[in-house]
């Protein structure tokens, strides 16, 4: 690859000889930089980088899981293993806790079922936002 300052038909001359394109790569340079490539290659892996960076931008959707302060080992388990689903995926997840009657008394068993939830998904993912009471729910 030849640099250099030349005339625009000495540089048309050697992209024909090449069988290349003639491209203008800085056009508010003085004077203007142009390139001797093949056009349709270089659009073909612009689109192709373009495709790429689209791919791997993924829209973060919020998840919710539900769990009651009564759940059993099982549905717990089932429900965790969800929750590991998603964050793998890439998605937050809101894990809430639903009172019901008289369970509104020990919003701790909440707490620790949340902090159980946290500690099963501790290589996927961090705690954003820390346990609040909202209502019936935590």
């Amino acid at each position: 690859p030849r640099a250099g300052v030349g005339s625009r038909p000495e540089a048309l001359a050697i992209a024909r000889e090449l069988d290349l394109d003639l491209v203008e790569v800085a056009d508010k340079a003085n004077p203007p930089v142009c390139r001797i490539m093949d056009y349709g290659k270089y659009k073909y892996e612009a689109a192709q980088k373009a495709k790429e960076s689209r791919k791997k931008s993924t829209n973060v959707v919020i998840k919710e899981m539900k769990y009651r302060p009564k759940i059993g080992a099982g549905d717990f388990d089932t429900k965790t293993k969800k929750v590991e689903k998603f964050l793998g995926e890439g998605h937050k997840v809101k894990v809430t806790i639903m009172f019901r009657g008289r369970e509104m008394a020990h919003p701790e068993l909440g707490k620790r079922i949340l902090d159980h939830v946290a500690e099963e998904v501790v290589h996927l993912a961090r705690v954003e936002v820390f346990p609040k009471l909202d209502g019936r729910n935590m």
